[in-house]
């Protein structure tokens, strides 16, 4: 059964791990799709501070991952006809956009599942760099 999860994966941190080791407990393989910048740019303020191919070189690292793939544009459908995905893994702030609801009925319609999880509490890429930030204007440097 393949697994598949999206998101932008900037800074690495323990909230994406649990995720990543989730999806792996629901089948055999996970395939991780990594916004580009021009896709963050659609949905967040700021690019990515690491770049793509570095934030996928860091997913390929890991253990629970076993395929890794970008995407340039808000499509779904394509990436999981792609790798045959049974399982759509997807993050509580999900939304009822367009591009949502068409991936959502793909997956009705194929008969596969989507997965919503909660976002672990104590972490995000955002908390982390406004943690970098504060403490800088602060003096804190290292």
């Amino acid at each position: 059964m393949v697994v598949y999860t999206v998101g932008t994966f900037d800074l690495l941190h323990v909230g994406h791990l649990a995720l990543l080791e989730y999806c792996k407990t629901l089948g055999d393989t996970v395939a991780v799709g990594v916004a580009s910048d021009e896709v963050v740019n659609l949905y967040k303020p700021t690019i990515p501070v690491i770049p793509l191919e570095q934030r996928m070189e860091m997913l390929k690292a890991l253990e629970c991952v076993d395929i890794v793939l970008p995407y340039h544009e808000l499509d779904y459908i394509a990436v999981c006809k792609e790798v045959k995905a049974d399982i759509f893994v997807i993050g509580e702030d999900w939304g009822r956009k367009p591009h949502n609801q068409g991936v959502e009925q793909y997956l009705e319609s194929e008969g596969k599942k989507i997965v919503q999880v909660q976002y672990h509490p104590r972490t995000s890429s955002t908390k982390i760099k406004k943690t970098v930030i504060s403490l800088n204007n602060t003096g804190l440097r290292d």
